[in-house]
């Protein structure tokens, strides 16, 4: 591996542990230095350019400006990988209709279903390519990856092996998760405790023999599954060796908070109509609470997260993308800060936590990356921006200069226009 050394660093933030909560969230950790020294894939040093660089006389050096460098984003809640494409139902929703109806008319979830039972295993990976590039230029370097638009076995099975395929190919980590209770297919309409059983006993099993996903998800919601269905694939899941992600709370709050906590849930995500009772459970857990505001926007829901209160309680927080084809198309967690600063009252400190050392510390990743310290993989961002409160205030911006995975540089904006 190459040797890399970043100087004149305007701010270097993240150089803390995680997970960030209660007085910590709002912490603007900051590395004492103007450069780093990257090693052998790792953070290896901070200090002065001079000392750092002598006798490394074939170190590349890149010279960021003042610029602030972070972590490499952790964007730990996508659905990157899907076929087809739904901006009919964009265009039904500019014209009144909800994500509900337009699902329970057979759109939704199930219109993606369609498409991805459709594509051959090469459309997907090159699809998700695409998505996952645009990732990359937006400072994303590792990410979760649901599969769930299968929802029978081939075709989830089919999901996840893109994923790994992608995980080969390109230069980011991916973590991908077995959702295929995401929804109940028009199939089984009539007979959802046989799906049920089916995830349990034919997909589970399936997946596990194979070693596809560290995760299995399941989306617990008014229109998608019920608790009982969902402690059957949770326990299912668990006895199988699976760690455990909860969709839950998006649209009606049916009790699954308690229920993932009590499965020992990594993060349980969306939390849109999370109640008081149930922050509390959150925030005697370490179970993450997993926020998408961008979700909320593309909906025109306005029920945002209660973020606030969830992070005056002490809850570890993190904050996602949810790329997918019908309720946030956004390849970037990049792109809802801003957004999620205004609407969920988050600062832009909690934010970039948020996204980084949260969200690794949700992956179970985060001895090795999320944050600045010795020893962890290099995967950094260099930014156009002068430091965090900068980044986040500058909305929608290509704001990224470089990104760097495992030391290598992996993307560079070469036009400067002053």
């Amino acid at each position: 591996m190459s040797d890399l050394i970043i100087k004149n660093v305007g701010q270097f933030f993240g150089k803390g542990s995680a997970p960030y909560r209660g007085e910590t969230a709002d912490k603007v950790d900051i590395v004492e230095a103007d450069a780093v020294l990257l090693e052998d894939g790792a953070v290896s040093a901070f200090g002065d350019f001079d000392d750092l660089a002598e006798g490394k006389r074939d170190t590349e050096v890149i010279d960021a400006s003042g610029r602030l460098v972070t972590p490499g984003f952790v964007d730990c809640h996508t659905h990157a990988v899907f076929g087809g494409s739904r901006a009919d139902e964009f265009v039904m929703r500019t014209r009144g209709a909800s994500y509900l109806e337009i699902f329970e008319a057979g759109g939704g979830i199930l219109s993606s279903v369609r498409a991805t039972r459709e594509a051959s295993e090469e459309e997907l990976y090159e699809s998700g390519r695409r998505r996952l590039v645009i990732m990359i230029t937006h400072g994303t370097t590792t990410i979760e990856v649901k599969s769930g638009y299968g929802l029978d076995t081939e075709t989830e099975l089919k999901q996840l092996r893109v994923a790994r395929r992608l995980a080969d190919d390109l230069p980011l980590d991916i973590v991908p998760t077995f959702i295929g209770a995401h929804a109940v297919p028009p199939d089984y309409k009539d007979e959802r405790d046989m799906y049920v059983s089916l995830v349990c006993e034919e997909m589970i099993p399936a997946i596990t023999e194979e070693d596809l996903a560290e995760y299995c998800d399941v989306f617990c919601d008014r229109g998608a599954f019920t608790i009982e269905e969902t402690e059957r694939i949770l326990k299912a899941a668990v006895d199988a060796g699976l760690k455990i992600r909860v969709h839950a709370d998006e649209f009606e709050s049916l009790g699954a908070v308690p229920l993932a906590v009590e499965y020992g849930a990594a993060s349980v995500d969306h939390l849109a109509v999370i109640i008081d009772d149930d922050i509390e459970t959150l925030a005697e857990s370490d179970a993450v609470a997993t926020l998408l505001p961008g979700t909320t926007i593309y909906l025109g829901s306005g029920h945002f997260a209660p973020a606030r209160k969830m992070l005056d309680a002490g809850c570890i927080v993190a904050v996602a993308s949810d790329l997918n084809p019908g309720s946030c198309t956004a390849a970037s967690v990049r792109t809802v800060l801003s957004p999620a600063a205004v609407n969920l009252g988050m600062t832009p400190a909690e934010l970039i936590h948020g996204c980084t050392a949260n969200a690794a510390f949700s992956l179970d990743q985060a001895d090795a990356i999320g944050t600045l310290e010795i020893g962890k993989k290099a995967d950094l961002c260099i930014w156009n921006a002068t430091d965090v409160n900068d980044l986040v205030y500058r909305w929608a911006d290509p704001r990224v200069y470089a990104v760097i995975k495992e030391g290598y540089v992996i993307y560079r904006d070469e036009i400067s226009i002053e």
